[in-house]
Parts: C-alpha cells; sequence; structure tokens
C-alpha cells in the first residue's frame, strides 16, 4: 500500500521524528568533546609543561567550539521547522536521515580538521561538510514549511524566515569552503559570514 501524505496519528508521527532527530544531534555534539584527548605531559610534572600541552590543543579546543554552535544552530533551526509542521508525510524520512548522517559525522571531520588545522584538505572537508549539510538541512526545512505538511494558519513570515536562514547557511558554508581553498586557516573562521548573509537576503528579499 502506498503512504499517504496525511497519514493516521500526525502528531505522534512528527513527534517521534523530532525525538529521534534531537538524539542524533545531542549525541553528535557530545561526541565533539570526545575528540579532545588529554595531553602527554612527562615527568616533571610543572605548571609550564602542563601550560604547553594544553596549549597544543587549542586548534582542538576551537574546532570544538566551531562545531559546537554550528550543530546547536542547525538544531535550532530544525527545531523552528518541525515547529511549523502539523500534517505528517513520508517525504520526511529521506531528507532528514540524510540530515541526521550528515551531522553525525561532524566530530570525525572536526577532529581531522583540528589535528592538521591550517592545511587545504582538511579544511576544505571540513567546510565542504557544512555544505553537504546545508543542503539536506534546506532539504527538510522545504518539505517542512511547504504544503500538507505546514500549519495552514501560520503567518507567512515564520516559513519565509526559517527558509532564509536555511539559505544563508548554505552561502555562508559555500563562503567557508571556497575560502578553505585559497585560505585554509581562514576557512571555519569564513562560517562567521552565516549572519552577514542572512541580513543580505533579508534586505533583498524584505516580507511582503
Amino acid at each position: 500500500m502506498e503512504d499517504k501524505p496525511h497519514a493516521a496519528g500526525p502528531a505522534h508521527g512528527l513527534e517521534r521524528m523530532a525525538f529521534f532527530s534531537d538524539a542524533v544531534f545531542a549525541i553528535a555534539i557530545t561526541l565533539l568533546v570526545i575528540e579532545i584527548h588529554v595531553p602527554h605531559i612527562e615527568a616533571p610534572y610543572t605548571d609550564e609543561a602542563f601550560l604547553k600541552g594544553l596549549a597544543k590543543l587549542t586548534p582542538s579546543f576551537i574546532g570544538f567550539l566551531v562545531s559546537f554552535f554550528a550543530i546547536g544552530l542547525f538544531w535550532i533551526g530544525h527545531h523552528r521547522a518541525f515547529a511549523c509542521a502539523r500534517h505528517w508525510s513520508p517525504k520526511l524520512f529521506a531528507p532528514n536521515l540524510f540530515l541526521l548522517c550528515s551531522i553525525a559525522a561532524m566530530p570525525f571531520f572536526t577532529a581531522f580538521s583540528s589535528e592538521y588545522y591550517g592545511h587545504r584538505v582538511p579544511a576544505a572537508f571540513y567546510c565542504g561538510w557544512m555544505v553537504v549539510i546545508s543542503i539536506f538541512n534546506i532539504l527538510v526545512q522545504r518539505i517542512l514549511t511547504a504544503p500538507p505538511v505546514i500549519d495552514e494558519h501560520l503567518p507567512a513570515e515564520q516559513p519565509r524566515m526559517i527558509r532564509q536562514r536555511g539559505l544563508a547557511a548554505l552561502l555562508g558554508s559555500l563562503t567557508a569552503f571556497v575560502t578553505s581553498l585559497f585560505v585554509p586557516p581562514l576557512g571555519q573562521v569564513a562560517l562567521i559570514t552565516i549572519p552577514l548573509w542572512r541580513l543580505l537576503i533579508a534586505r533583498l528579499a524584505p516580507s511582503r
């Protein structure tokens, strides 16, 4: 039997997917810190030796913070998009699974780019993976903020804002990817252009 867009128990279906998604986001964001290993300090255990050992972990801590807030912001967008939904659709299965798969891989790409900070390939893979996440994020948002899934009584401004944020994340990730190819140490730093893209999109596509 073919699945119907409005299956029985829409609230239950949406809640199960939202809870499962929240769990994956939480696990991925937690695994980030596991990739930061305690530095090996040789005797004598002086204050200077400990500080030097921690200093060597600076790229790992920076990578952890960048990825923590990146995953956190994607989770916020995911939560906002699901808040717009009132009807279940099986079309959500594949895009949402691909999004969660890309989120789950973030600890690896974070550790890879942190271990070899400043090198082109690790930086490009990290920023390129952010592009992949952004694309799947947009696909999920488009389904959740359009008929027949979206709440019919929702103000038009809310789904428009969610879509604009998703597009800004993609453009910011693309900016970071291109930057990583030419100036690898600034690749992840270029992710800060996401809010700038959001402002530009909002200015070019004002609310009607």
